[in-house]
């Protein structure tokens, strides 16, 4: 999923059709490993499915663009509350599916739900901010249509305006209208393509943005953060199976118990998944009412105390509901960061943003079971939740500093826009 980065701009250059690609490698790539006739083809395989998963956020910045301010926290965590559906469905069919089918029917079965996107992408409609930023008002102006005939409203009466020299206003709000006639439109829309060609050498133009003087302080944190989330989430993951035992079992002997107790396995990581619900309802009390840098900071924080008895004791009963209560916190935290990616970026650069920081996330991801879950695996517990302890503090810390809260304020076009 370090990827995301590339399938950002591929989203910035070709807007909707990057969904249709990821759906398209996700599901087939995913299907046809379970067909996989040895170790090698499986992994290349399952290597192309992260590829295809790593455009999965991006669908976040889409969505994004089609709500208004003052909810858009709210609708963005039910958007990312899907995650946690996913979350409880795979585990429920890994449960059912794994002791009696095995691995293969379980890869088959989970390629299916990526099915859905291509199912739906005739009916998905373009980013009406991506088409203005691209100069093609004309389509701008038919999407915008379909959205008031479904709503029941009208749209003013003149002309689309669309300048990439200009400063533009959300499109929500309006993008600016003036009087003129369609075929005005379109010669300005064909001016502002042709402009467009060849303008940006690929996708660093973008990037070097993201490290401009007025977003360098927001990008760097918003990696920590992004970071410090991804690290202790896929941690208390893994953690549930580790932990699960209290502190009884230790190397070759923690190995023997997982082969031999696969259903206690499931059960555990199936019972976990469900604190992501409430995680999601605490996002949603809270995200638009306390704003989004205090939301992610209090779930942090209330991460830390929940793990904090695991330092001295670790018996079963306490560690489930000690992991259950970190990883409700960590999931609402997450979503809201992923929330607040999209929204502290410019138009111009949002996708690149939020791909390039979500890659930062998974290198936390990457390097978890590598540094805290191998801590476990030698005995030394007490080190590991330290660590996990230390990372969520200094990302709750840290998303203190955020130069922007953005609860119910408009999304901005360009770097200008910025205050």
């Amino acid at each position: 999923e370090l990827t995301l980065g590339v399938w950002s701009q591929i989203t910035m250059e070709g807007g909707r059709k990057g969904f249709l690609f990821t759906a398209i490698m996700t599901s087939g790539a995913g299907f046809l490993s379970s067909f996989s006739p040895n170790y090698l083809s499986l992994m290349a395989l399952r290597f192309l499915v992260g590829i295809g998963l790593g455009g999965g956020p991006v669908l976040g910045s889409w969505f994004l663009e089609f709500v208004p301010a003052p909810s858009r926290g709210t609708w963005m965590v039910v958007l990312l509350a899907f995650w946690t559906v996913g979350t409880i469905f795979e585990a429920s069919l890994a449960w059912l599916v794994m002791p009696k089918f095995g691995w293969r029917w379980l890869l088959a079965l989970s390629s299916v739900p990526s099915l859905l996107l291509l199912l739906f992408y005739a009916i998905t409609p373009e980013s009406p901010r991506f088409l203005c930023m691209k100069g093609r008002t004309m389509e701008a102006v038919d999407v915008l249509g379909k959205m008031a005939r479904l709503n029941g409203a009208e749209l003013p009466s003149g002309k689309l305006v669309s300048d990439k020299n200009i400063e533009l206003d959300e499109v929500s709000e309006s993008a600016t209208l003036l009087n003129g006639t369609a075929k005005a439109a379109k010669e300005e829309e064909n001016d502002n393509i042709k402009e467009d060609e060849g303008s940006d050498f690929g996708g660093f133009k973008s990037v070097s943005k993201l490290l401009s003087p007025k977003l360098l302080r927001a990008t760097l944190l918003l990696w920590m953060a992004f970071f410090g989330n991804a690290f202790s989430y896929y941690g208390i993951v893994l953690l549930t199976s580790e932990l699960s035992n209290g502190n009884r079992i230790c190397a070759k002997q923690e190995v023997e118990s997982v082969h031999s107790n696969n259903s206690s396995l499931y059960k555990n990581v199936f019972i976990s998944s469900f604190a992501e619900i409430p995680g999601s309802f605490v996002s949603i009390m809270i995200v638009d009412r306390i704003g989004r840098r205090l939301s992610m900071a209090s779930m942090l924080l209330t991460s830390c105390v929940f793990l904090f008895p695991l330092v001295f004791s670790r018996t079963e009963i306490l560690t489930r509901i000690s992991l259950f209560g970190a990883r409700l916190c960590i999931s609402a935290s997450f979503t809201i960061v992923y929330i607040y990616a999209p929204e502290i970026y410019p138009t111009s650069v949002r996708t690149t943003g939020i791909g390039v920081a979500s890659s930062v996330g998974r290198i936390g991801g990457i390097l978890c079971p590598l540094v805290a879950v191998a801590l476990v695996h030698n005995c030394h517990q007490t080190t590991a939740i330290l660590l996990f302890e230390l990372v969520v503090f200094l990302s709750g810390v840290a998303v203190m500093f955020f130069p922007f809260e953005m609860k119910g304020r408009r999304l901005n076009d360009t770097e200008a826009d910025m205050h």
